[in-house]
């Protein structure tokens, strides 16, 4: 059996002379190619795709998303679940490690280990400073290493843009001078409260170096780890895993982002109240206060699309707190009675 066993196939005879077409005759009708004369340019692929008409199923046109930048994040409920799982083992791992530090170094009881743990406030401002590092830790290796995404930017810390000047969002100085009249209000009303002065972070007023070590903490670090967890990573994931559940219910798209915004910067505002409850010992009034305050945070932040904002009213805040009390002890040189 050859290549060529179908005929059909045979290569032409070279030394046949090729046949030219016969000629065609003008009153003969043209041979039918599958093409509509009337379309112009019928051949051309394009440009007939151009003059038919658009298939049945073509997708409608894009809408305007109703999801503002500051709110697309690129974590969910999986990433925000592990957080909270590493943000309580960390706590957990840490007061292990310092429980058995000095259980071994300084032979204490349990009792006295635990008074111990309490009072002092190297220990106190130390082991948070080391649990606010480890949770900015997580952050940055799970969304800007292994994500690629820029750290801060991606947690809502943004220049207050042009913009949000016109539209008469304020200015940076404006925040940082309504945090102070915020701590103003809120000092006032918390001397209406029941046993305010019998807190735990009174302890740290008992001596010259816990009442320093606080307020260096408080100016420092507080405002700007406080609000890159609060208000530039749990306000926006709660705000889409909300909008997600009110839209999985029936709510219309819109309205359903609306519900998740409002009920996040309520949601955050009740944890940031209980974050400092421990040290508040559990005071309602003065609980409810903290989370009058957080809420007011999350609310400049929505406001304005930044973390800037509420970190700014952050820090005014507790830096209108420091003031008065360096005036209030001067200089921490002259403590309240019981020091």
């Amino acid at each position: 059996m050859t290549l060529f066993d179908d005929n059909s196939a045979l290569p032409p005879d070279q030394n046949e002379p090729a046949q030219s077409p016969a000629p065609l005759d003008p009153a003969s009708p043209a041979p039918s190619s599958g093409i509509n004369p009337e379309l112009p340019l019928a051949g051309d692929p394009i440009t007939l795709a151009a003059t038919l008409p658009p298939p049945a199923f073509a997708p409608p046109p894009p809408q305007r998303s109703y999801v503002p930048d500051d709110l697309r994040i690129s974590w969910s409920w999986p990433h925000l679940l592990v957080f909270l799982l590493f943000s309580i083992a960390s706590q957990f791992a840490i007061g292990i490690t310092v429980l058995a530090y000095y259980s071994m170094e300084r032979h204490l009881t349990q009792a006295q280990l635990v008074k111990f743990l309490e009072t002092d406030p190297k220990l106190l401002v130390g082991t948070t400073i080391a649990w606010f590092g480890l949770m900015l830790l997580f952050l940055y290796v799970t969304l800007s290493v292994l994500r690629g995404s820029p750290f801060w930017s991606s947690l809502g810390w943004r220049k207050f843009s042009t913009s949000s000047l016109t539209h008469s969002k304020g200015r940076p100085w404006m925040y940082f001078l309504s945090g102070c009249g915020l701590s103003l209000l809120v000092a006032v009303a918390s001397s209406h409260v029941k046993d305010a002065d019998h807190t735990p972070i009174q302890e740290f007023f008992k001596n010259r170096t816990g009442a320093i070590l606080l307020m260096t903490m408080a100016v420092l670090v507080a405002p700007l780890v406080e609000e890159t967890l609060f208000r530039g990573y749990l306000y926006p994931v709660f705000a889409r895993i909300i909008s997600a559940i009110a839209h999985f219910f029936g709510m219309e798209s819109t309205a359903a982002f609306r519900t998740g915004v409002a009920s996040s910067i309520l949601l955050t505002g009740v944890l940031f109240g209980l974050l400092h409850a421990p040290q508040l010992g559990w005071t309602f009034g003065l609980v409810s206060l903290l989370v009058f305050v957080g809420v007011i945070f999350t609310l400049a932040r929505a406001w304005t699309g930044t973390v800037l904002a509420s970190f700014l009213l952050h820090l005014g805040y507790n830096s209108f707190l420091a003031v008065t009390s360096i005036i209030a002890t001067k200089g921490f040189t002259q403590m309240p009675p019981g020091s």
